[in-house]
């Protein structure tokens, strides 16, 4: 901050960029409304506060001739608006490019606005928000690229776009278009229906993963529609099936569809019939019978086939910008041309196809919004909602040998999982993986994704191989993360490495836009990361139950071995997502059996076992795999269930760890030999080691309770053990997890022991025991004489 003194002109002006090294030529100041430009050198060299007579009398010259202009608060110059602004001729005392004079440090440049020119004089701009913005007096263009060396606007025709040719370029400042890694620019009095894309040159070096090349002209990531190619399927100029493509130059009046008053249905999910559909194949066959065929248009049309079909909710398969003819090669067998036809390869995210709308790329693609916008509106008309099928794992750009279309232009290293070497990680199996976990893409999706519940209407989103979003980024590290490297040691995480507290599962999970839409994770990768009721949800996500999926077919299709698990299907797939304490009495019964089954295991296995705090009384988070931000009773020792153990878990847990300390040979601290173990099956040493038994038993062999008999049925069937024949002893049944508490460890002083013992008596005496299914026993080897 620096002030001028009453020898200038206009006391009390506020300097503007004066920390500039080394400063600009020309710097702007701010003074009631009105701008100015004063040389740099001459501001910097003054004297006691005093310029001299000549500098003086430029700036009241200056002055003269900018007595219309204003500020916004950017710090870009806006200019006078008038009804014919478009492609007027007028003068303006400003920089000669970008707001800097690369030609004379010592005097500003006059800059005159010839007729038939794109746009008024360019200004400094704003580094936020991201893309091209439009406000009254013109666009600010703002781009991330860490790496450039140089960045350039290109300004687009229509017309010179499908010739392949750049119509303007504006070189942006190193210095005065850039903060931190941010490069912007504001077009004052820009013509309308311009198209525009980025040059940008840097190191260019595919093996250390950095691609800045200035020949390609990129699309901007935050483009709000993308134009390349008008029709569906129709290759570009010379059979080009990768013709340059541009994004639209943003205008207000862009904003003014008419919504007619739309509101979010804002179904309950558990009321959801969803309806996945690919927008073209729904009314592409003649059969449709609709006007506009395969467009978003011709879907308005059968609306109510769905409505009347009771449906409340459809998935759109992917309708971001992407290129149908990315696959484009002749079929014989079916006599036509392969097309990537569901469009799971986005160019661009923020963009609807714009060859799925009627008008195509007409009005530069505002009209294809405008018809995405109308199927949005007339669907919530009907109260159904609309979800989009998004693709944030992998873009179109594929691996090292797919084309530069946005992302890899402007950091590649930023956008994609990198490995040391330049290579792509490949967890999507597309070729190349979305760095999802970068804070600058993390923020990328969410600002997209915002962008479509916005502007666009929309209800709900399901995530294309979502267990990508899970994953470490490159450099996955502290300081890369959160921006701290205040006590860092050993922090870096392997590229990759699935997170238990995944940045952009976090911030998707909590944001206060996103937090009224339904999220749905396809919850699985190509890289073999299966999360499936494990995905880390934030008590907000669904999950796809792709087992669900198998299951029925299996079990419909008479496959074996399925009846349980279709029957699991019917009731909603429990064994993965069910939770909490209101189930049946049965489903709690079955629980507390399981619970002493894995005590059991655990006590009776050779080694250290370990249990967690809480264990011995049942702890339960409810689900919640990953508490780390708790300060609850989510993770507080409950003393009052512990002291209550209303279902006898905690006396059982106790006598079990108990019966370990005190039966050697549970504590062998060897592996057991043949002479000390046999193996059973449920008749006596036959086990049955088959992929469809689900029973296991043993006795092993001890110097104070001589011998031990230990069983599991994992089936849901039960069975009867014929067990193995000691003369002159028989079998005490000591735990029995089918049993309630407190006969599910038989002590001494168990109330009615006699009563239960001679209940098991009869079946003792003929060396035989019954299992109920999913449970476990123990057995251990005493004197006939004793019961």
């Amino acid at each position: 901050m620096a002030s001028v003194n009453g020898n200038f002109p206009f006391l009390g002006t506020q300097l503007l960029e004066c920390s500039l090294s080394p400063p600009p030529a020309s710097i702007l100041l701010k003074h009631l409304g009105r701008s100015y430009v004063v040389s740099a050198r001459a501001l910097f060299t003054k004297r006691n506060g005093k310029l001299n007579a000549s500098e003086r009398s430029r700036n009241r010259r200056s002055s003269s001739t900018s007595e219309n202009r204003s500020w916004d608060n950017s710090g870009a110059l806006l200019l006078a608006r008038n009804e014919n602004r478009r492609g007027r001729s007028e003068s303006l005392t400003t920089c000669n490019v970008a707001g800097v004079s690369s030609d004379s440090a010592n005097a500003e440049t006059e800059c005159k606005k010839q007729p038939g020119q794109f746009y008024g004089p360019p200004l400094r701009g704003r580094p936020l928000p991201f893309g091209a913005s439009a406000s009254e007096n013109g666009v600010n263009f703002a781009v991330h690229s860490s790496g450039a060396s140089s960045v350039c606007l290109c300004l687009f025709t229509e017309s010179d776009l499908q010739q392949g040719k750049v119509t303007e370029e504006v070189q942006l400042d190193p210095v005065f278009n850039r903060t931190g890694d941010v490069w912007h620019i504001f077009l004052p009095d820009i013509a309308p229906n311009l198209l525009y894309g980025y040059r940008v040159n840097g190191h260019f070096s595919p093996e250390e993963g950095t691609c800045y090349d200035a020949k390609r002209v990129l699309i901007d990531p935050y483009a709000k529609a993308v134009i390349s190619r008008g029709t569906y399927g129709v290759l570009g100029a010379e059979g080009n099936c990768w013709p340059q493509m541009a994004g639209m130059v943003p205008d207000l009046e862009d904003e003014q569809f008419d919504w007619e008053g739309d509101f979010p249905p804002g179904l309950h999910q558990k009321d959801l019939v969803i309806y996945e559909m690919h927008i073209r194949g729904f009314t592409r066959h003649t059969s449709s019978k609709v006007e506009h065929s395969g467009t978003y248009l011709g879907l308005v049309e059968k609306l109510s086939h769905l409505k009347e079909l009771g449906i409340n909710a459809i998935e759109l398969m992917p309708s971001h910008e992407f290129n149908e003819l990315e696959y484009y090669a002749y079929n014989p067998v079916m006599g036509d041309y392969k097309m990537n036809f569901w469009g799971y390869s986005s160019i661009n995210f923020f963009s609807p196809m714009t060859r799925y709308a009627a008008a195509g790329i007409r009005n530069c693609g505002r009209d294809a919004i405008n018809e995405f916008k109308t199927l949005v509106r007339e669907a919530h008309k009907l109260g159904i909602e609309v979800f989009m099928d998004v693709v944030f794992n992998h873009t179109a750009e594929g691996n090292e040998m797919g084309p530069t279309i946005s992302f890899r232009g402007f950091d590649n290293r930023v956008y994609y999982m990198i490995a040391p070497k330049g290579e792509f990680y490949n967890y999507s199996g597309c070729g190349n993986t979305f760095n999802c976990n970068h804070p600058i893409v993390r923020r990328f999706i969410v600002d997209c994704l915002r962008y479509w519940v916005t502007e666009m209407h929309i209800d709900g989103f399901r995530f294309d191989l979502a267990s990508i979003m899970t994953r470490a980024s490159s450099l996955w590290d502290r300081a890369n993360v959160y921006g701290n490297t205040k006590y860092i040691e050993g922090d870096v995480v392997t590229t990759g490495t699935p997170l238990s507290e995944p940045p952009l599962i976090d911030m998707m999970s909590n944001d206060p836009i996103l937090c009224g839409v339904k999220l749905v994770a396809e919850a699985w990768d190509s890289g073999g990361l299966y999360q499936v009721g494990s995905f880390p949800h934030w008590g907000v996500w669904s999950e796809w139950n792709g087992q669900f999926r198998d299951a029925v077919r299996l079990f419909v299709k008479g496959t074996d071995g399925t009846v349980g698990s279709f029957a699991e299907c019917l009731c909603g797939s429990p064994h993965l997502y069910k939770e909490g304490e209101l189930v049946s009495v049965r489903v709690q019964r079955l629980r507390q059996r399981q619970l002493r089954n894995f005590v059991v295991a655990l006590m009776v296995s050779q080694g250290v076992p370990m249990i967690t705090m809480g264990d011995e009384y049942g702890h339960t988070k409810g689900g919640n795999n990953n508490t780390y931000c708790h300060d609850n009773p989510i993770n507080y020792f409950r003393w009052d269930k512990l002291k209550a153990d209303s279902d006898g878990f905690h006396r059982f847990t106790r006598l079990m760890v108990h019966f370990r300390r005190d039966t050697v040979a549970l504590r062998l601290g060897e592996f057991p030999t043949a002479e000390r173990l046999e193996w059973h099956g449920t008749t006596p040493s036959t086990p049955d080691w088959s992929e469809t038994s689900r029973f296991v038993a043993f006795t092993l062999l001890d110097m104070q309770k001589k011998e031990l008999y230990v069983a599991f049925n994992a089936s849901h069937l039960p069975v009867m053990v014929s067990l193995p024949e000691r003369p002159g002893f028989k079998w005490y049944p000591l735990v029995d997890t089918s049993k309630p508490s407190p006969y599910d460890f038989l002590t001494d002083d168990v109330p009615n022991r006699a009563v239960a013992l001679a209940q098991s008596s009869s079946f003792l005496n003929a060396h035989v025991f019954p299992m109920l299914n999913y449970s476990s026993i123990i057995l251990i080897l005493v004197p006939e004489t004793v019961f």
